[in-house]
């Protein structure tokens, strides 16, 4: 299925997973609705977007602002008339051990990980419930089927969205024709792991990926394509990617 003038809405957009799949939908001929905190990141993709024939609407927003995700549906209809996608890519990996009680963090991560994808979700349902289609892919990970050290409360929060996004396809794909994915990236070599300030943690991760080559962000990209440009009866619940070489 072609997803050319479909509108698609993705969050974390300014940089890794959320950049490289707006510039993929983009030269798709999607119609791609850019959303984060940082704006400057944002109009600069949109331009970069735009210089190679795509379209592109930039609506800063904070995941975890209910409002924010308002004004995003909103302005996302006015301009364009429908929501066929939503990709919720924000997140956040600040590892660390449990017993190190790096609490604040912890609670940045239910905020963002978990209630930033079920914020998503609220503000684009009524719009894909009354059209009877959509596509929501959530973005979760291989940490939400398998702990790694130091990422009880990560993996937590991936298997919190993995969950969530089954009892959607569950719920919503046979009634309303909304098609449901989660994509399970194991390694890709983004942002992420900069918001990590536990030292202990930093220093036991050097030898785990050391030899590693990890996923790139336009991998991921390539497989939330994939998942959206199926024909309406094919519903891609899950995609595990991992680097050849991860081992856990």
């Amino acid at each position: 299925m072609s997803i050319k003038g479909k509108t698609i809405i993705i969050t974390g957009a300014s940089s890794g997973i959320g950049e490289a799949t707006a510039k993929k939908l983009s030269q798709e001929g999607a119609n791609v609705v850019l959303s984060a905190r940082r704006e400057d990141r944002l109009n600069s993709l949109k331009k970069e977007i735009e210089q190679n024939g795509g379209k592109a609407l930039v609506i800063p927003g904070d995941v975890t602002n209910k409002e924010d995700f308002k004004k995003i549906v909103s302005l996302t209809l006015e301009e364009f008339g429908g929501i066929f996608g939503i990709i919720n890519n924000a997140g956040l990996m600040p590892l660390s051990y449990v017993k190190n009680l790096h609490v604040e963090e912890w609670d940045k991560m239910i905020d963002v990980n978990i209630k930033g994808v079920t914020n998503g979700v609220a503000a684009v349902l009524p719009t894909m419930m009354e059209q009877k289609s959509g596509h929501i892919i959530n973005i979760s990970s291989s940490a939400g089927r398998k702990y790694y050290p130091g990422g009880a409360v990560y993996c937590a929060t991936k298997a919190a969205v993995k969950m969530f996004t089954e009892g959607l396809r569950a719920e919503l794909a046979p009634k309303f024709g909304i098609n449901v994915t989660s994509i399970d990236p194991g390694f890709v070599s983004t942002e992420l792991t900069d918001t990590i300030t536990d030292e202990e943690i930093q220093k036991d991760m050097e030898p785990m990926f050391k030899d590693l080559t990890p996923l790139e962000a336009q991998d991921i990209a390539d497989a939330i394509f994939y998942s959206l440009s199926q024909p309406k009866r094919t519903n891609i619940n899950d995609v595990y990617i991992m680097p050849t070489e991860q081992q856990q």
